[in-house]
């Protein structure tokens, strides 16, 4: 076993592509809105809700709350299954749970979403702990959740746990709640961003994330 004992996943963008689902439920809420809906919306996947719609769009709290209403509609009957794991997750995760670490997600998705997909893709047999948001304003900014999970996984030496995510989010809250963090190239960050908000490691690919944890290379 390497440096580090504890691994936190990110779920949007680093185990599985929920991507069009997302952009999909966004577009839906936006219109539902009325607002003009941009070309890209590819930042709307990884941050919070809250944050998404009031930074990304400049809605105030009444009209926050709202979108996320009509996010949610869409995204509990339909948006949560448009969603797939990425290639090489499910080695990657087996690699590391048999090499003895503990695995857990830490996600700013909604703790129904966050588990229903686990849940649904079998990934629920590698993690230890899911923690994610627990509402709008409980637990739902990315350094609460992490520190939620090492709380509930018992964690004593936070050096010994990585955060492992594709955007800046993962980085910053990572360090915010004092560990250190990996991004990851495969999902919807790129290495500007990840290494502008100060990401200790980068890894390509799930293969290459496996080999450097359980190698040391890190």
């Amino acid at each position: 076993m390497g440096a580090f004992e504890v691994l936190l996943f990110d779920l949007d963008g680093t185990l599985t592509d929920s991507g069009p689902g997302i952009l999909r439920c966004a577009r839906y809420a936006l219109e539902k809105m009325g607002r003009e809906i941009p070309d890209n919306l590819n930042a709307f996947i990884g941050p919070p809700l809250t944050y998404s719609f009031t930074h990304l769009f400049g809605m105030n709290e009444e009209d926050t709350e709202r979108a996320i209403t009509f996010y949610r509609e869409r995204y509990f009957t339909k948006g949560i299954f448009e969603n797939e794991v990425y290639d090489g997750v499910i080695p990657m995760l087996e690699k590391l749970k048999a090499a003895g670490y503990t695995l857990a997600v830490a996600t700013n998705k909604a703790e129904r979403g966050a588990k229903t997909v686990v849940e649904h893709f079998g990934l629920d047999k590698y993690f230890s702990f899911v923690s994610a948001s627990y509402s709008d304003t409980v637990r739902n900014t990315k350094h609460e959740i992490i520190e939620y999970a090492m709380e509930q996984l018992g964690v004593t030496d936070k050096s010994k746990v990585l955060m492992i995510g594709d955007r800046c989010h993962d980085i910053v809250g990572a360090h915010e709640a004092g560990i250190k963090a990996l991004g990851i190239l495969w999902g919807y960050g790129d290495s500007e961003e990840l290494t502008g908000h100060g990401a200790d490691f980068l890894a390509e690919t799930p293969e290459e994330t496996a080999d450097r944890i359980i190698n040391n290379k890190l």
